[in-house]
C-alpha cells in the first residue's frame, strides 16, 4: 500500500499545504511518495525530499507544468496512478481543480476534503458548513482523495531524505493554455498560511472604515487581513481576504473576529483556529458560541483601544 502525494509548489520551494497533506497520506498506511511536476523545478523536487516520512520523490519535469494547469497535471497523475493505492490532494484551488478529472479517468468516486484517516479506507470529513461529521468508507480499489490542511498538522520540512526519482513527463494535452496573471503584492502573510489574522465584517460600514479600524491592530500584530462574506460582498475588503465555507479556510493560532455575527458560512472557515476572540455589541451573536474570548463592545471604540493595549506591552 503507497499513497502519492501531489505537492503544489511554484516550481521553487514547496506550499505549506503539501506538508499538510503529507501527514494525511502517512495516516493512511504505507509509503509516502510526492510527485513534482513542473518547470525546472529542480530545487522544489529537492525540498520535497527533506519531508520528514517522504520515501520518493518522482520529479516530471516540463515546460506544459509550469504553471499548474489542471488537464496536463491530471494526465501526469494518470500515467503514475497504477504504482498507487492513494491519491491525495490538498483541498486547495489547484487540487479541487485537479483531482476530480482523475477520479472520473479512474472511474472512482472522489473522497472530498477530509479531516481524519480512521482507516485505510475509511475517512472522516465534514459536512452541513461543519455542523455534522461524515464517516465515509470507499470500496474502490484506489482512493482519490483532497485533504482539509486545516485538519491535519505540518509534516516537518527537514530531516528527510527521500530519493528524487525522474519521470518521463506526459506531453501537454492541448486542452488549455496559460495566458496571464494578476497577483496581488503584500507583505501580510498569506491567509492560509497566517498564524495570526484579524477579521472584520460588515458593521465596518465602509472600506475607508476597514481599513481605519483594521489595518494598525494588523501591523501590530504581524497579522493577515480577513473578512467575512458580507464584507466582502459589500466592496469593504477584497475577495481574496474571504473566510468561510465559500471563501477560504483558516485555523490560525490566533483569530480576531470584529463586527462579524458569525454566520454558519462563516464559522465553517474558521472555527477550527486555536484562539477565536470575538468583538460583537450584540450578545445574542451566534460568533460567541466558537469564541475563546468575547468582549461584548462597539468594535470602533475596542479595537483601537487593543491595539493601543497591544503597543504598550
Amino acid at each position: 500500500m503507497t499513497a502519492l502525494v501531489i505537492a503544489e509548489h511554484d516550481n521553487a520551494s514547496i506550499k505549506g499545504a503539501t506538508l499538510n497533506t503529507v501527514t494525511a497520506a502517512a495516516a493512511c498506511g504505507g509509503d509516502v511518495h510526492v510527485l513534482v511536476a513542473g518547470h525546472n523545478a529542480g530545487e522544489a523536487a529537492k525540498a520535497a525530499a527533506q519531508i520528514a516520512g517522504v520515501s520518493k520523490v518522482i520529479h516530471a519535469d516540463g515546460e506544459q507544468f509550469a504553471h499548474g494547469l489542471a488537464e496536463n497535471l491530471s494526465a501526469q497523475v494518470l500515467a503514475l496512478a497504477g504504482n498507487y493505492s492513494h491519491i491525495l490532494f490538498p483541498a486547495t484551488a489547484s487540487g479541487k481543480n485537479t483531482a476530480p478529472r482523475v477520479a472520473a479517468k479512474l472511474d472512482v468516486a472522489q473522497i472530498s476534503d477530509i479531516t481524519k484517516v480512521d482507516a485505510p479506507d475509511t475517512f472522516e470529513r465534514p459536512i452541513y458548513a461543519g455542523n455534522a461529521i461524515a464517516i465515509v468508507q470507499s470500496a474502490d480499489e484506489k482512493k482519490v482523495i483532497t485533504v482539509r490542511t486545516t485538519g491535519f498538522d505540518s509534516a516537518a520540512a527537514t530531516g528527510g531524505s527521500a530519493a528524487v526519482e525522474t519521470a518521463n513527463a506526459v506531453g501537454d494535452s492541448g486542452k488549455s493554455s496559460f495566458v496571464g496573471q494578476e497577483i496581488a503584492k503584500s507583505d501580510r502573510p498569506e491567509l492560509t498560511a497566517a498564524k495570526v489574522i484579524v477579521s472584520g465584517g460588515r458593521a465596518l460600514g465602509s472600506a475607508e472604515k476597514f481599513n481605519e479600524v483594521m489595518t494598525p491592530l494588523a501591523d501590530k500584530l504581524g497579522a493577515a487581513l480577513g473578512a467575512s462574506r458580507a464584507a466582502v460582498d459589500a466592496g469593504y475588503a477584497p475577495n481574496d481576504w474571504q473566510v468561510g465555507q465559500t471563501g477560504k479556510i483558516v485555523a490560525p493560532q490566533l483569530y480576531i473576529a470584529a463586527g462579524i455575527s458569525g454566520a454558519i458560512q462563516h464559522l465553517a472557515g474558521m472555527k477550527d483556529s486555536k484562539v477565536i476572540v470575538a468583538i460583537n455589541k450584540d450578545p445574542e451573536a451566534p460568533i460567541f458560541s466558537v469564541a475563546d474570548y468575547g468582549l461584548e463592545a462597539d468594535l470602533f471604540a475596542a479595537v483601537p483601544e487593543l491595539g493601543a493595549a497591544i503597543g504598550r506591552v
